[in-house]
């Protein structure tokens, strides 16, 4: 059976039994699997509940010989290839054959191949798709390995199928017996991936046939390979060790790889340009070139289609157009780009130089195909050259391009503007919305809504003011759009926007349009409105019902519904729902005060609100208002579903009122809610003339006295008699009762009664009649009652009591009536005839037993109550006066126990011998039994069986009368067993020898004597009580050797096997096992196994083992023989019974042997079943070394070969342990165990001698490689730096690297370090370790450090340990570390390390840090270089130069105390600078110091020093330098005071001369503007507004406003011309918009300033 599972939801899909079994199965798609048998194909759908469909049969030249491994189905499943490997004539030939099937026309090819698959591809010139079969060819006689592909199933009218020729596959020469074993494609490339048996992988191109790369990835064989359709990868599972491979396509090294090694051009193009790979760049640009040259114009542009992106360039299309066109022939650029359009899409300068000549020949059409065909690359550009010529193509191509802002701009010459928002929104852009509006506003008022519409809908919130937007339109007198934009805007219905809910509201109910206004309170969408004001408009407005909606106030309330009459009744009926009780009360006094109009709508709402208002108050409005009629048609409506009394009683009071007697007396009879005796007071107060209503209150609520009483007083008899008989005949005794005690005629009540007949109750009327002596009177109704058949006992009783006490033949009465109940007359007749109460209570049937046992014991009926007691054979009935009663103390009552010997005396002399019946004695029997009297019982049973009765032979009385003398008296249960034949012998032996009464002997007598013939006919029976009287003698006598004894007597097999079993039990295995062949008795062979394993006695087991076999074939029968053998160390019958057939457990009786030390043994069992690890143990301790090197190389178990290695060690036996070893360290787990065993024996160099072997195993992993560098490290340290360069690729580094460190052998440690890219690792050990120190090898590894702080430490080591090399690890670090630390950490150091790191901080200095800015110029100072430490200064300034400053400033050199001066000058301490420079008398530096802080204080003390030290031309040169820094009243002021005229002469040239420029200037900016230049600059400034809106809408963030119409100032509508009034908006106006009043900003009148923005 083939069950389907699907495992999502864990459930069975479908199941069917297959005739023949399955060899291979696969699935082909998700919803079909493949079933391949010996001789057929078939295919199972996961689909419906078919069952699997038979496809094809096997061909012959892949029959039953043949394994399959691989099957397949064409995509359009029309095609099947089964393929399969057989062996070859010669040794080690794999042949292969597969099996091409035609679903359609059912045929078959066979083929000589290995592998194959089917896909689909794309070929060049064509439009469909080609479904090829590519498959792998090898003839038996032929060598040569040949791919083919071929396309299948191709229709004939479409033309010839693809087909390439055979191409030849380059297996190598090491693989010239290798064979595939599948063949993969990947679809994505259009690449066929073939895997061999040997691990090589080809991957061909599928388009030409051809090999494009072979390699070898793995030695084992991938039993199982899948592709992956989304990347086209291939993964392989290998055999042995299950790795998982990945082979895909390398994209990047393909073409490469083909134009460089395979020096294949032609192939690397076409599979460049097909899969649009790089690399054959310079193989398409030659080739173009060529084909430019030759002319060939359509091959040179099929070139560049199929080049992917290399040729499809500008310069390539500028190639095109240079070229002329030929007569009668399209020009070569349209050629060019009609093939690139073929190939594929064009890109972005490709689409805008095609898109300029078809625009110009006005072909727009073309232009939508080729974007309906995804053909162009949409950009900006093109949108524009598209744009003059088709808004919708450019909006399109605009949108596909994101350029948002030429999108929108299409969006508003189309007039779509609810789409401007949206797309807006979508992609992210924003925009100036309020310009655009403002615009809109005015040219297309219903544009203008749908943007707003827009965006004030957008995601994330409204993107405009609502209010200043509803202002805007307002001031247009757009009402209509003011209403939209508002509802739109408003639809959220959120609380801050109460304001504006309430303004749309009002507009629209002054403005005329009330009925929008109803409507949009209709729908309910906004709430938080001013409720008051609006009702109040609403009020004036006429819309009565939307005024009370909004009122709250009762007030208010009834001034609007005293137009209720112009109100729908529906609504004025809702309404109320809404107010609260007090409310709703006040309303409906208000409106019932106002007449009988508002009557019915009044009604209605009593009616719907009745649970809410309260009937009570209800009912006093409508009394108050004097409306009965209002308040019965109200009542009417609530009184079937209302429980309030008050209601009921009122509606029966209304009704009565209004004459509705019928609807009173319905409620009456149905209702029971009303008070009954407020109801029945009114009523009977009403004198109603029809008294129904009163009957039916006083029938349901029993008031039947007062309604017999009312009735008869008031002279109503004819309604007593229709009461009595149509209303309630069961009030009948009732309705009699009262006539009896109001004197009724006795005719009268006569006639009652017998009208009323059978309906009457019977107790009820008699227990009346009784209690008023008036029985008798009853005797004529009741015997007219019997005389229509009735059975009631009621009437029987009364009838028997009347014949009682008249003496009518009472005991024919009670002894033939069937009617009439015991319980009732027994009492009656036990004062009057006790034995008619006997009769009475015998007639219960049980019923009455108590009663008839009371007064039989109270009387002396004691034979009358015995025959009664045998003829019930009740068997409670007879414990009731059987069973002793124990009074309060525990004494017996002494009266009550002699009336009950009584009893038993009449039972046993009179009643029992009587009977003839056997139940009733049988019962009586019972009954003595239950009881508990086993002395009256035996006298009893005696009397009947022994004295001589038909009885004697009874069975039962005689199992009865031998149990009562075993529970009674055992002294006669012999003398009973003796007498007795006829009775149940097993059942009582089991009774006799339960643990209760253990009469063992008695059992076995009554075995011994039923197992005789005479008494037992039948030689089974027999035997079983042979058997059952064994069971007694050994289960529970114990008495084996009497046993034994009865066993040789009968000598019948069941008693040996009896006695066997109780052998066993008593451990008496030797005795048992002679019992067991005796009786050839093998059923229990495991327990007698078990006790002759236990007691050691395998030489008497054996004889029982073999007689057990003739007639059981068990495993353990066998088994237990076989260790038997062992045992007594027969190992010539043990061969030869484990040789012969045999069902043992050889491997477990194996063990155990083995277990035990039977070595000798065990080697025969564990040879017989071929388990080499086992005999090779025991060749071990037999000492047979070479033997278990043989068993295990047999075995091939690594815990075998473990075992004989470590024992073959330990007894010296080298080159066997050697053999073992080499088996055992191919497995990584057990090397560790090896290397522990052989260095725990000290055997190290035959453990460096078994890893140096190991290396050349085929199999050899990582663990010998590491292991034996781990033993170098140990033992032979000068092969570990060869070990580790040869082997490192198959090396654990970590764990010889530990070994390396633990060995202090750094160096090989520090190459490993390196090697496995642990460059932290390796400086590290270098550091700390001088033997492994190599400056190149450090420096190169210090670069990819991981952990930055290893850097730091490496300057700290080569400052100690390498001073000399420091400048070039710096060199090597500069790009790697923290500048600023490394100076610190050369400070730490001492002077000396900074003057070793100048070179390197001159180095880096050009990174400005503070650190090493002030480091360098501590050196500078301290070499004096005053020019160096200048040159930092002017280019490094990121230090602290105030310190620099202050410490330079007592230098006792000059240049280090000007440099001190200018650090201050360019920190804008001016005056410190100056006064260093006055010092130093240095003029120049003070001049230019105060002419750079352009002070004029500082400027001014400077020349007063200047005069005060006679310093005349410094003075000069100091008011030439900072001549627009000094005032001309302080220079002349100084020039006069110190007479220096001269001096300041040219100062004051200069200052007259700068102040006759600027009023030359002031002049001409003061002068008034010619007429002409004022015309232009008014036209320039409404130029730049934009016009009046004629021009494009400005879409620029930021953008400005147009202008307004219809020259009003501002735009705005002129005041008091219909517009709406605008108070109640506030004060602000638009948003970026116009202010109120209509003015724009700066008083402009109609727009704003050039250089304002909006």
């Amino acid at each position: 059976m083939i069950q389907m599972f699907n495992l999502d939801s864990k459930s069975k899909l479908k199941s069917h039994d297959v005739d023949s079994p399955i060899v291979f199965w696969k699935w082909t798609s998700a919803t079909n699997l493949a079933l391949v048998t010996a001789t057929s194909v078939y295919h199972w759908s996961t689909e419906g509940a078919d069952a699997p469909a038979k496809i094809f049969e096997r061909h012959a030249t892949i029959g039953s010989n043949t394994q399959i491994i691989n099957y397949t189905v064409s995509p359009d499943n029309k095609w099947c290839l089964l393929g399969g490997i057989s062996a070859g004539s010669a040794p080690g030939v794999v042949n292969g054959n597969m099996q091409l099937y035609s679903v359609e026309k059912k045929v078959s090819q066979p083929l000589s191949g290995h592998g194959g698959s089917f896909c689909s591809i794309k070929l060049a010139g064509r439009d469909d798709m080609a479904q090829c079969l590519v498959f792998h060819e090898k003839k038996p006689e032929d060598p040569a390995h040949r791919l083919f592909v071929m396309e299948v199933g191709r229709d004939p009218s479409k033309g010839a199928p693809h087909r390439i020729p055979p191409t030849q596959i380059p297996v190598p020469p090491e693989a010239a017996s290798d064979f595939p074993v599948s063949l993969v494609i990947d679809a994505k490339n259009d690449v066929a991936f073939l895997l061999t048996k040997a691990g090589f992988v080809y991957m061909f191109d599928i388009h030409s046939g051809k090999t494009m790369f072979r390699t070898r990835i793995t030695q084992e064989t991938m039993f199982v390979t899948c592709a992956q359709a989304s990347t086209g990868a291939v993964f392989g599972i290998t055999v042995r060790t299950g790795r998982v491979y990945r082979v895909g396509l390398n994209g990047a090294n393909l073409i490469p790889y083909i134009v460089n090694t395979l020096r294949d051009n032609d192939l690397a193009i076409k599979v460049a340009g097909r899969l649009g790979l790089p690399g054959a760049e310079h193989l398409y640009t030659q080739q173009f070139e060529a084909l430019m040259g030759a002319g060939q114009v359509k091959e040179a542009a099929q070139l560049v289609a199929s080049s992917g992106s290399a040729l499809r360039t500008p310069q390539t299309i500028a190639r095109f157009q240079q070229i002329p066109a030929e007569p009668g022939a399209p020009q070569p650029v349209f050629q060019y780009f009609s093939t690139l359009l073929e190939h594929g899409k064009l890109n972005e300068q490709e689409s805008i130089e095609l898109a300029k000549p078809v625009l110009q020949q006005g072909r727009p059409q073309l232009m939508e195909k080729w974007l309906k065909d995804d053909k162009l690359h949409c950009s900006e550009a093109l949108g524009d050259l598209i744009m003059p010529h088709d808004t919708a193509m450019a909006l399109s191509v605009y949108l596909r391009s994101e350029t948002h802002a030429k999108a929108i701009q299409c969006f508003v010459q189309r007039g779509e503007y609810d789409k401007i928002v949206p797309y807006s929104t979508s992609v992210g852009y924003s925009m100036d919305y309020s310009s655009m509006l403002s615009q809109l506003l005015f040219n297309n008022p219903q544009g203008a809504l749908d943007l707003a519409k827009g965006l004030v809908s957008a995601d994330g919130g409204p993107l405009i003011d609502i209010q200043a937007t509803a202002e805007a339109f307002l001031s247009s007198n757009r009402v209509q759009e003011t209403t939209a934009f508002l509802l739109e805007a408003l639809k959220d219905n959120k609380e801050e926007h109460a304001y504006l809910q309430t303004k749309l509201l009002e507009i629209n109910l002054i403005g005329g349009a009330p009925q929008v206004a109803d409507a949009i309170m209709q729908n309910g969408i906004l709430t938080h409105y001013d409720r008051a004001h609006i009702g109040k408009l609403c009020e004036r407005a006429g819309m009565w019902q939307r005024a009370a909606e909004h009122y709250s106030d009762i007030n208010d309330i009834k001034r609007v519904f005293k137009n209720s009459h112009q109100m729908n009744p529906e609504f004025v009926v809702t309404y109320f729902g809404k107010l609260n009780r007090e409310q709703s009360i006040a309303l409906l006094k208000d409106m019932m005060s106002r007449g009988p109009s508002n009557m019915q709508v009044c009604v209605e709402v009593a009616k719907k609100y009745n649970d809410e208002l309260g009937s009570e108050e209800l009912v006093k409005v409508f009394e108050n208002a004097k409306a009965t009629e209002g308040l019965y048609y109200y009542l009417g409506a609530v009184v079937n579903f209302s429980e309030d009394p008050v209601v009921h009683f009122k509606y029966i009071q209304s009704a009565c009122m209004l004459g509705q007697f019928k609807e009173a007396e319905r409620v009456c009879r149905d209702s029971n809610i009303y008070k009954p005796e407020q109801v029945k007071e009114y009523l009977k107060n009403a004198k109603l003339p029809d008294p129904r209503p009163l009957i039916h209150v006083c029938d349901r609520y029993d008031f039947v006295d007062e309604l017999t009483e009312y009735l008869y007083l008031n002279s109503l008899l004819q309604y007593v008699e229709v009461y009595v008989t149509k209303v309630s005949p069961a009030k009948t005794p009732q309705v009699v009762g009262k006539l009896f005690d109001l004197g009724a005629n006795e005719d009268f009540t006569k006639r009652i009664l017998m009208a009323v007949g059978t309906a009457c109750p019977v107790e009820e009327m008699v227990e009346i009649a009784e209690m008023r002596n008036r029985l008798r009177m009853l005797q004529p109704w009741l015997e007219a009652r019997v005389a229509t058949g009735s059975t009631e006992p009621g009437t029987h009783n009364s009838l028997g009591k009347i014949y009682i006490q008249m003496n009518k033949d009472p005991k024919a009465f009670l002894t033939n009536n069937m009617f009439y109940e015991p319980k009732v007359l027994g009492p009656f007749c036990e004062s009057l005839d006790p034995s008619l109460a006997f009769v009475a209570y015998k007639k219960g049937a049980g019923e009455c037993d108590d009663e008839l046992i009371k007064i039989s014991f109270t009387h002396g009926l004691f034979r009358d109550l015995a025959r009664y007691l045998v003829e019930r054979q009740d068997l409670e009935l007879w414990a009731k006066v059987l069973t002793k009663e124990e009074g309060e103390e525990g004494d017996i009552d002494a009266e009550k126990e002699s009336q009950r010997r009584q009893l038993i005396d009449q039972v046993v002399e009179w009643a029992l011998p009587e009977s003839e019946s056997a139940d009733e004695v049988s019962c009586t029997v019972k009954a003595f039994m239950a009881a508990d009297l086993p002395g009256e019982l035996i006298v009893l049973l005696e009397r009947i069986i022994l004295q001589g009765s038909d009885f004697s032979d009874n069975k039962n009385l005689q199992n009865l009368l031998i149990l009562t003398a075993i529970r009674a008296d055992h002294t006669k249960v012999a003398s009973y067993i003796d007498q007795l034949d006829n009775f149940d012998a097993k059942d009582i032996a089991l009774i006799c020898v339960s643990e209760s009464h253990m009469l063992y002997e008695e059992a076995f007598t009554i075995y011994v004597k039923f197992a005789k013939p005479e008494h037992t006919t039948d030689k089974e029976e027999q035997i079983e009580m042979q058997v059952l009287a064994m069971g007694v003698l050994v289960d529970h006598m114990k008495d084996l050797d009497r046993a034994k004894t009865f066993a040789n007597q009968v000598d019948e097999k069941p008693v040996w096997s009896k006695l066997g079993n109780a052998q066993l039990e008593e451990k008496m295995a030797a005795d048992a096992i002679l019992s067991f062949i005796s009786a050839e008795d093998a059923s229990e062979y495991v327990r007698v196994c078990a006790e002759a394993n236990e007691a050691e006695i395998y030489a008497e087991v054996i004889p029982f083992l073999k007689m057990a076999r003739k007639n059981l074939q068990e495993n353990l029968l066998d088994t237990e023989l076989i260790y038997a053998y062992a045992k007594t160390n027969n190992l010539t019958d043990l061969e030869k019974f484990v040789n012969g057939p045999n069902v043992a457990n050889i491997q477990n009786i194996g063990d155990r042997c083995f277990s035990e030390g039977l070595y000798n043994a065990s080697k025969i069992l564990f040879k017989s079943i071929n388990n080499n690890s086992k005999l090779a143990l025991c060749h071990i301790h037999l000492e047979e070394y070479r033997e278990a090197v043989a068993a295990a190389s047999l075995a091939n178990n690594v815990s075998t070969w473990k075992q004989v290695c470590f024992s073959c060690l330990k007894a010296s036996e080298f080159r066997l342990a050697a053999t073992c070893g080499l088996e055992v360290i191919k497995y990584p787990d057990h090397v560790d165990d090896v290397v522990t065993t052989y260095s725990d024996l000290g055997q190290f160099d035959h453990l460096v001698s078994l890893f140096e072997q190991g290396l050349g195993l085929e199999d050899a992993h990582i663990g010998i490689f590491t292991e034996l560098g781990i033993l170098y490290t140990k033992h032979v340290p000068e092969k570990v730096m060869e070990h580790c360069k040869v082997f490192f690729s198959k090396l654990n580094v970590s764990k010889v690297v530990r070994a390396c460190e633990r060995a202090r052998l750094f160096k090989p440690a520090v190459y490993l370090y390196m090697q496995d890219k642990q460059a932290d690792s390796a400086v590290k050990t270098m550091s700390e370790h001088s033997s492994a120190f190599d400056n190149d090898l450090f420096l190169d590894a210090i670069v990819k450090v991981r952990n930055a702080e290893i850097m730091y430490k490496a300057v700290s080591f080569y400052l100690t340990m390498h001073p000399m090399l420091f400048t070039r690890l710096m060199e090597v670090l500069e790009d790697h570390v923290d500048h600023s630390r490394v100076v610190n950490q050369l400070r730490r150091t001492g002077d000396w390390a900074l003057q070793l790191g100048q070179a390197y901080m001159k180095t880096v200095q050009k990174e400005n840090l503070s650190a090493v800015n002030e480091a360098l110029n501590e050196l500078y100072i301290e070499d004096e270089d005053y020019e160096s430490l200048r040159k930092s200064i002017d280019k490094f300034q990121n230090f602290n130069m105030i310190a620099l400053a202050s410490k330079l400033a007592t230098h006792e050199l000059l240049e280090f105390r000007r440099i001190s001066a200018y650090v201050y000058r360019c920190n804008k301490k001016w005056s410190q600078s100056i006064e260093l420079s006055k010092n130093d008398r240095m003029w120049k530096d003070c001049i230019d110091t105060a002419n750079e802080s352009a002070d004029e204080e500082t400027i001014e003390d400077l020349l007063r020093f200047f005069c005060e030290t006679s310093e005349k031309e410094c003075f000069c040169a100091a008011l030439y330098t900072c001549f627009s820094h000094v005032r001309p009243d302080v220079a002349i002021e100084l020039g006069w005071l110190n007479g220096y005229h001269h001096f300041i002469m040219p100062f004051l040239v200069q200052n007259m001369r700068q102040t006759y420029e600027r009023l030359q200037v002031l002049e001409k900016r003061t002068q008034p503007p010619k007429e002409e230049d004022a015309q232009d600059q008014i036209a320039q400034t409404y130029g730049q507004l934009g016009g009046f809106g004629n021009g494009m809408l400005m879409l620029e963030n930021g953008g400005g406003m147009g202008g307004m119409p219809g020259g009003m100032p501002g735009g705005m509508m002129p005041p008091g011309q219909g517009g709406i009034d605008m108070s109640g908006f506030g004060q602000a106006g638009m948003p970026n918009g116009m202010p109120p009043g209509g003015m724009m900003p700066n008083g402009m009148p109609g727009g704003m300033p050039p250089n304002m923005s909006m």
